[in-house]
């Protein structure tokens, strides 16, 4: 078996850009503008310890999220299409909802595409704006916790559930 450490590039986070009411999905992936991005698992710990000195540690639940910023827009960009609809129509709720999909490039490929988890998350656009290099739009990605397991095909952008 190979050892050696995998490179950042074959961890692949893909986004549903669809936008509410579309009828196809369509899956960007995240980081074209992007030097880090790593989803926080936030995790609900509790501790307690008992009179002999001993702590008990108990992870209950995680609030994991991720920070896209920044995400310069493109004209025809269908991501960039999605946030600036989010900021037009102040939108909230389930008209905010999409999934994420993160596909393990290094694995090998089965069954139409590499390894995958799809998981429902919620889009919160942080502002919008930005500096002389370009409007962006960051935004952080909210998970459910709702997963579906499957395989990911990266040239058709299309997830298959197991």
């Amino acid at each position: 078996m190979d050892n050696a450490k995998i490179e950042r590039k074959y961890m692949a986070h893909y986004i549903n850009a669809k936008l509410p009411g579309a009828p196809a999905d369509v899956y960007i992936r995240i980081g074209r503008d992007l030097e880090e991005y790593s989803p926080s698992l936030g995790a609900q710990i509790d501790k307690t310890s008992n009179i002999l000195g001993e702590t008990s540690v108990k992870i209950s639940s995680y609030e994991k999220q991720g920070s896209v910023e920044p995400l310069y827009a493109e004209r025809g960009d269908p991501l960039f299409e999605r946030l600036q609809g989010i900021i037009d129509g102040s939108l909230a709720l389930d008209d905010v909802v999409t999934d994420v999909v993160e596909v393990k490039l290094w694995e090998p490929q089965s069954g139409g595409g590499y390894p995958a988890v799809r998981e429902k998350v919620f889009i919160e656009v942080t502002s919008y704006g930005g500096d002389t290099t370009g409007y962006q739009i960051p935004f952080n990605i909210h998970y459910t916790g709702q997963k579906t397991n499957g395989a990911f095909d990266v040239t058709a952008g299309a997830f298959t559930a197991d």
